[in-house]
């Protein structure tokens, strides 16, 4: 059965960074593309960031780009988001996401605060 974790959540100070990561099993990982979402408090879940099945095509939404970074290792199934130049807007549950498979993970808490 399709297995998507997440780890590396957590508090961080406003212009810091974080990387957090994404494993998964149970689907042959180098055929989907991937994405990333985040749901604020309060707020509806949004997409931050997607990823080919190669890691050749990356796409950001405004609020993110230039900052965010998703990649990709398909020997180990797992993709990563870096997250540079932290804001308190960043603050949410951050979701690994397989599209093709409408499969979600569990999410990690990302918290930007001084």
């Amino acid at each position: 059965q399709v297995q998507l974790v997440e780890s590396g959540g957590g508090l961080v100070q406003p212009g810091g960074s974080l990387r957090i990561s994404c494993a998964a099993s149970g689907f042959d990982f180098r055929r989907y593309a991937m994405m990333w979402y985040r749901q604020p408090p309060g707020k509806e879940r949004e997409m931050v960031a997607q990823i080919t099945t190669t890691g050749a095509t990356t796409i950001y939404p405004l609020s993110v780009k230039g900052r965010f970074t998703i990649s990709r290792d398909n020997t180990i199934h797992t993709i990563y988001l870096q997250m540079n130049s932290l804001k308190p807007e960043d603050t949410a549950v951050y979701y690994c996401r397989v599209p093709m498979l409408n499969a979600w993970g569990r999410g990690t808490q990302v918290t930007v605060s001084s």
